[in-house]
């Protein structure tokens, strides 16, 4: 496996603001267009004039597109909203489907695309104490695929297979003590925010198979909010 970014033969722009980090990838008639940086708190400012830049560069409009992909959450409650946003304005837009990403598959994809592990633990530091963690193994159409959960937990309370992999995110950057017990577990300090750039071989899978959204239908995932409302009484 090498680092680059595999291109994808469906034209698709995808974008991520879910962390600290802000991405995106144009993918048109064979070339590729990435920028990556990190940027807390100025991805609302940022991210449509880059979205410009990047059709600039590729002498490309969004209507020349057959979909646009986006970071669909978990990540920061501001960061997945402006991701979600930005994907259904230029979606009404442009009449262009959707496909919603996880930040937790994109690291897990870049995870496999860079080193060739079939098996990713991703986690993204969720503050108070707690980390977003989800199990990724390979698909047969070399697809990052979830095993079983995404959840939002205290590390110390974690399960994990007996098998070996690699984890990857800030979640195992804060909490590298929660992996002592599982020495077949490495931590890859390469990757550690999600990257838009490793969303094309899902996108291009999803929207091969037709599991696309409209932009009324396009939702973020927060994954704590849904665990705090299983919660409240009467919802258990």
């Amino acid at each position: 496996m090498n680092n680059a970014i595999s291109t994808s033969d469906i034209n698709l722009l995808a974008f991520d603001a879910s962390t600290e980090a802000l991405s995106l990838v144009l993918n048109y008639n064979g070339q590729l267009f990435h920028h990556f940086e990190v940027c807390p708190q100025q991805h609302s400012q940022k991210i449509l004039p880059l979205v410009d830049q990047l059709l600039a560069k590729a002498n490309c409009r969004l209507t020349d597109l057959d979909v646009i992909g986006f970071g669909q959450g978990p990540g920061s409650f501001t960061g997945v909203r402006i991701s979600v946003a930005i994907a259904q304005g230029l979606a009404y837009a442009c009449k262009l489907p959707l496909v919603g990403v996880s930040t937790l598959q994109m690291m897990a994809q870049q995870a496999y695309q860079q080193t060739g592990e079939k098996s990713v633990l991703s986690a993204i530091d969720a503050r108070m104490g707690e980390i977003y963690f989800a199990h990724y193994r390979l698909s047969d159409n070399g697809v990052m695929t979830l095993h079983g959960d995404e959840q939002v937990l205290k590390p110390a309370l974690l399960s994990l297979a007996d098998e070996p992999g690699i984890a990857v995110g800030t979640g195992w950057q804060t909490y590298p003590e929660a992996l002592v017990d599982s020495p077949q577990i490495v931590i890859n300090n390469d990757i550690i925010l999600p990257d838009a750039g490793f969303m094309l071989a899902t996108i291009s899978d999803d929207f091969s198979a037709q599991r696309t959204v409209s932009a009324a239908q396009a939702q973020p995932k927060y994954v704590r909010d849904t665990v705090t409302w299983k919660k409240l009484p009467g919802r258990e």
